[in-house]
């Protein structure tokens, strides 16, 4: 699924909880996201467009540079987002066009695996001949630590990219950049992170996983939880960690899942371990699931949650979200512009049947329409048409 206008405005939200003093310097960037016609994720908006780069960090403490022709500058291996794309994992792809180092060589640095290290704002300048006038880029960067450097050898891609160097943190080009690696902590933290679903539906309610009562053999047994599990070899990003734990736990499939924080509990070695958490919107009946885990799986208003034997971690994520839901700051994925409280229509008729057309054409393509961002349901999200 494309990414959409609602996952740049949380990601740079979840960024601005951390850098709360860069909310000026980043202006334009929320300007942007506050027109919502604008596609951010398309390189012809020419108001500006989001741009993703990989900080890959070796384990000499390094900073992958690459040559760029077209520049002739040494700048970290980035570029524009595509439809496939989602979350970091267009950093990943631009890693390997750019130098060949596969997704699976690097893994989000410990406590930046939903937030870039750094965003920043540049100007391009136009190109009549490609049609391009002068216009913003909204650069994202996320930050990855190479495994094994002997194991991910660089094959530069022709054309775009003359060479490559590891540079010290004190010669990155960047000063932003510069300065927030010399904050991150030079001894990387273990491999172990986990993920988890906050799903909730239009009603207000949220979905909790009834876990298994076997004391001593898994986490928090007997309670009330959020979906969700460890991180695994063949996880790219912890996102993908969380759709594969979905799926495999209640068959569950979630067309956006947006990060909302991390949180932090300890394994039974006493270390902590990082849980992204990743927020979406689900109407389904849980009954009708597959569930592979666990007794069973059931909605939950937040006044439900005292009569639950629940973690006070996972009870304050699902009141912490509750509350930006009814203060309207938060949107089907995460967050949502200030101000901005959806309320149904005068008029509206709870159960109703709803008619959707999908309409596909001789190459393969779809016709969508972006809802308004006021709309009760899917607000500022590509959908097929579809009414009542």
């Amino acid at each position: 699924m494309p990414l959409s206008h609602d996952h740049f405005r949380t990601t740079v939200a979840t960024y601005l909880t951390r850098h709360p003093h860069e909310r000026e310097r980043l202006g334009a960037l929320l300007d942007a996201l506050d027109r919502t016609g604008d596609d951010l994720a398309s390189r012809s908006a020419f108001t500006g467009h989001v741009t993703c780069g990989a900080i890959v960090v070796d384990q000499l403490g390094r900073v992958l540079h690459v040559l760029h022709l077209a520049g002739g500058e040494l700048l970290a291996p980035g570029g524009h987002t595509e439809p496939p794309d989602q979350s970091l994992a267009a950093a990943l792809r631009e890693l390997h066009e750019k130098t060949g180092i596969p997704p699976q060589a690097v893994t989000p640095w410990p406590g930046y695996e939903t937030v870039p290290l750094d965003i920043n704002i540049h100007d391009v300048e136009a190109h009549p001949g490609e049609g391009e006038p002068g216009h913003l880029h909204f650069d994202l960067w996320f930050l990855f630590r190479l495994h094994n450097a002997a194991e991910a050898p660089v094959v530069l891609r022709e054309g775009e990219v003359d060479g490559v160097e590891w540079r010290p943190v004190d010669r990155v080009n960047s000063p932003t950049l510069h300065e927030k690696l010399l904050k991150v902590p030079p001894v990387a933290e273990p491999e172990t992170a986990n993920a988890s679903a906050l799903i909730y539906n239009d009603r207000g309610e949220y979905l909790l996983h009834l876990r298994d009562y076997f004391p001593g053999r898994i986490r928090e047994p007997g309670m009330w939880s959020l979906l969700g599990g460890g991180r695994e070899p063949q996880d790219v990003t912890l996102e993908h960690t969380v759709r594969r734990e979905l799926a495999e736990e209640a068959g569950l499939g979630i067309a956006e899942l947006a990060p909302f924080g991390t949180e932090y509990a300890c394994d039974d070695t006493g270390a902590t371990v990082p849980i992204a958490i990743y927020a979406g919107r689900w109407n389904g009946d849980p009954r009708e699931l597959h569930l592979t885990e666990g007794v069973m799986l059931a909605w939950f208003t937040p006044s439900d949650l005292h009569r639950l034997r629940i973690a006070d971690t996972t009870s304050d994520l699902v009141r912490r979200h509750a509350a930006g839901f009814q203060a309207g700051t938060v949107s089907q994925s995460g967050l949502a512009p200030e101000g901005k409280r959806r309320t149904s229509p005068h008029g509206t008729v709870l159960n109703i049947i709803g008619v959707h057309l999908y309409l596909e054409r001789h190459d393969g393509t779809v016709l969508l329409g972006l809802r308004h961002p006021d709309s009760t349901f899917a607000p500022s999200t590509w959908h097929v048409l579809a009414v009542h």
